[in-house]
């Protein structure tokens, strides 16, 4: 693989950090900034909605320069948004940081799957994939628990002092290993007309397929962004629990994301299908046992292999169905994950205000899931080769 792709992994680790971290910082923030949990998860929700729209919009605005370029001025504007949030007085202006943070970690995380697939050869473009996506599930293990350790005993603001100064040996490796290209969309490249990429969103299975990422990674984040109130409360573990928590989920994930990198090259629908049913049968059984410490550590961890080794390879169907859209295509997987990052915690901070207590994001998960599998159910055309044009 070309060692490119570990440098962009490693940005995607710290930019996957920032993304997640807010899940065992919520209570401090709330306290700090006089706001309560529910609308500190909106924190979350807006990074992933403005990650969602952002994405088509850098890919846009960047297919006319080269790779590099983009890659580097979205580290550095990222960079720039974590040292404003540290520095924020009240809510809104972080707010503010954590949109500007996630139009900028669009811009990079689009730009970085096209530049993945294009640097891979063709029968390894799925562990490409995996390997990009692995810098994700490295935030869960080691970034967010680290985090949230330092936040506990330094405060809060110091994790976006260290996100932002983690972004600088990223840059530096993203301009050392990443190679000098023409732009993404130069006339060399044949690539099609904007307005032929964006039409691509309106063919059925990248649409559906859009959909389908969207609805799992929904549950993930959906569970994921409320589940320290899930292990203090819920589970009655103490508040060194949630760490090793997130530790565990990540290291399942990082597992999930491993073994389907290796496996969805050649057997995309079977992972899909082997692991669809037991991802729904975990989210039904963390609502039921999560109040057994025992049963919510086991199923943690279960549920972060399945989550991100049926999230991962959807998102590869899905760049796998944008083959019409070679510059877009990366900005419509970013758009895929992170409409699911965004409708997840939003259903999931409704029902919690509603006061049906703290499982119901557990119990949008399910929903959603369940969604999914309806749907691929009825449409299983939506995962099958790409009709050739």
């Amino acid at each position: 693989m070309p060692f490119a792709l570990y440098f962009l992994a490693l940005a995607v680790f710290v930019m996957g950090t920032s993304e997640f971290m807010l899940a065992g910082l919520l209570p401090a923030i709330a306290t700090d900034l006089n706001v309560d949990v529910a609308a500190a998860g909106l924190l979350t929700s807006a990074f992933a909605i403005s990650m969602a729209f952002g994405a088509p919009l850098m890919a846009a605005l960047s297919r006319r320069l080269p790779e590099r370029t983009t890659l580097l001025s979205c580290l550095l504007l990222f960079a720039i948004s974590h040292a404003t949030a540290a520095l924020a007085p009240d809510y809104a202006l972080l707010l503010t940081t954590r949109i500007l943070g996630a139009v900028s970690n669009a811009g990079f995380l689009a730009v970085a799957l096209n530049t993945a697939t294009r640097l891979a050869p063709a029968h390894l473009k799925g562990r490409a994939l995996a390997i990009l996506l692995a810098g994700t599930s490295a935030a869960t293990i080691a970034g967010v628990p680290a985090g949230t350790l330092l936040g506990a005993h330094v405060g809060w603001r110091s994790v976006f002092w260290v996100i932002g100064s983690l972004c600088l040996p990223a840059i530096v490796g993203v301009f050392m290993a990443v190679p000098v290209s023409r732009a993404q969309g130069a006339p060399t490249d044949r690539a099609p007309q904007l307005i032929t990429e964006l039409a691509e969103l309106f063919t059925p299975q990248l649409a559906g397929t859009m959909l389908l990422a969207a609805l799992v990674n929904g549950g993930t984040f959906a569970v994921f962004t409320f589940i320290a109130p899930l292990v203090t409360t819920t589970a009655g573990l103490a508040d060194p629990w949630v760490p090793l928590v997130l530790v565990l989920f990540g290291l399942g994930s990082f597992a999930g994301i491993t073994l389907a990198g290796r496996v969805s090259d050649r057997r995309p629908v079977a992972v899909l299908a082997t692991g669809g049913p037991p991802l729904l049968a975990g989210w039904i059984a963390l609502a039921l046992l999560a109040e057994r410490p025992a049963a919510l550590l086991a199923l943690v961890f279960a549920q972060g292999f399945l989550s991100f080794a049926v999230g991962s390879t959807l998102i590869g169907r899905v760049i796998h169905a944008a083959t019409g859209a070679p510059t877009m295509g990366g900005s419509y997987a970013t758009m895929a994950l992170n409409a699911g990052g965004a409708l997840g915690p939003v259903l999931g901070g409704i029902t919690l205000s509603a006061g049906v207590g703290l499982l119901a994001p557990v119990w949008v998960a399910v929903f959603l899931v369940a969604l999914a599998m309806l749907i691929s159910l009825v449409a299983p055309q939506l995962l099958g080769p790409r009709p050739r044009r």
